[in-house]
């Protein structure tokens, strides 16, 4: 994937402000071998996918439905525009 098509969120240090997210950034420091103990959401992500990714897909699918059905409302909303207007 070229840097234009890169989500710039992904190569963000990811930031340990709850309970949850200190435990994943060290687990994920502490497999990766983060230099500088630098963890980015990238890694995170590559991480979840190799050890749990049926929770990827959950999400993935989930987000995939939601867009799908958000193109239809739209399709139909700028059907009903142009009739309305004719």
């Amino acid at each position: 994937m070229d840097n234009q098509e890169q989500n710039p969120m992904l190569v963000e240090a990811a930031i340990p402000d709850t309970e949850l997210k200190r435990w994943l950034v060290d687990y994920v420091g502490n497999r990766t071998s983060a230099p500088d103990g630098a963890v980015t959401v990238e890694m995170i992500v590559e991480t979840m996918s190799e050890e749990f990714p049926e929770f990827l897909l959950v999400i993935a699918e989930e987000n995939f439905f939601r867009g799908y059905e958000q193109a239809l409302t739209d399709l139909q909303e700028a059907q009903d525009h142009e009739q309305s207007s004719q």
